[in-house]
């Protein structure tokens, strides 16, 4: 098969475009023909380095971490999948690899697509879908009635977030440019700032959850929009110690990850408020219940631009710039 491989961590460095073995599907697992991949940050900072000591990954390495394709093998313990559906996935981590023709996934990881979009718009949901799942239903419980601050609201996670929260009941705060205005308004965002003449801070109190994706200065801005017993929770980092134990790391990475995260947490704990990082795991049960709202039509997918699978280094490039309205996706099929 054809695939975009990595041989080393490097910011610089091109995917190289290359021939690999078919993957072997074991019992439990699904072999998947990909017809189109999502590309996200988190690809360009496996890429880079950025996560070596929290996913140490062997080499030559085929990033991508959403896909949508057809069902062509299943092992054979699989029950719940079979040839010819249509699927989409965001594989386990250690499991990734969707910058390719076909890859092997571990049924529990996987959803049947949603009938009513398309392949390229079904690959642009399941990372993001599912990170915001994790923090609005798992980790912040959000409640009908209660108000969430999302920020960049135009991105990949922003646009999925605004319309889960709608869904939910919340009322909805979003930072974005005001060429976006229009995009974040129309997927239900009740207070639109524009970043670039506004400080959030100064507009925005008595927040429930924040949902932060930028950096440590925008971070500490927003423990100060929260109500007390408010929550912010973090996708961008700084991991904290109770992540460290969920993804079983070493005394000493634990250890880091206290030092890492202790400024803000005790930010968060002078002003009564509560501080978590996310890093989304893969759940194809969850996907499932995210498939049916989109076949409901309460979340709908947001794509800027799609590229052809010989364009993939050229996707991420654009990934990078941050430039991108809603997702990018890779058309492989």
């Amino acid at each position: 098969m054809k695939a975009f491989i990595i041989n080393r961590y490097s910011k610089a460095d091109k995917l190289q475009f290359t021939e690999l073995p078919e993957p072997v599907v074991k019992e439990n697992e699904v072999l998947v023909q990909i017809h189109s991949a999502g590309v996200n940050q988190l690809d360009a900072k496996i890429k880079s380095g950025d996560f070596k000591l929290l996913l140490p990954y062997k080499f030559p390495l085929v990033l991508g971490h959403d896909v949508a394709g057809i069902v062509t093998k299943v092992g054979a313990k699989v029950s719940r999948f079979k040839v010819g559906d249509a699927v989409f996935a965001r594989p386990a981590d250690y499991s990734i690899g969707t910058f390719a023709e076909y890859i092997a996934i571990n049924e529990k990881d996987i959803a049947l697509k949603p009938k009513n979009i398309s392949m390229e718009e079904a690959a642009s949901i399941p990372l993001v879908a599912l990170t915001v799942w994790q923090a609005f239903i798992e980790k912040a419980n959000l409640k009908k009635g209660q108000k969430v601050f999302i920020q960049a609201g135009a991105g990949g996670v922003g646009t999925i977030a605004i319309q889960l929260a709608k869904h939910l009941g919340a009322t909805v705060a979003t930072t974005t440019s005001s060429t976006n205005f229009d995009l974040v308004k129309s997927l239900g965002a009740d207070v639109i700032i524009d970043y670039k003449k506004d400080d959030f801070e100064k507009i925005l109190q008595d927040y429930d959850v924040v949902l932060n994706s930028q950096d440590g200065e925008t971070l500490e801005k927003s423990l100060k929009v929260l109500k007390p017993g408010g929550k912010v929770i973090s996708i961008s980092g700084p991991p904290d110690v109770s992540f460290a134990k969920e993804a079983g790391l070493s005394w000493l990475m634990k250890l880091v990850l206290f030092f890492l995260s202790n400024k803000v947490k005790r930010k968060a704990k002078q002003l009564n408020v509560g501080y978590s990082f996310l890093f989304m795991k893969a759940d194809g049960k969850q996907l499932g219940e995210i498939s049916s709202l989109i076949e409901k039509g309460a979340i709908r997918p947001v794509i800027d631009t799609i590229f052809s699978f010989e364009q993939t280094n050229e996707a991420l490039s654009y990934v990078e710039s941050g430039r991108s309205k809603g997702k990018v996706v890779v058309k492989i099929k």
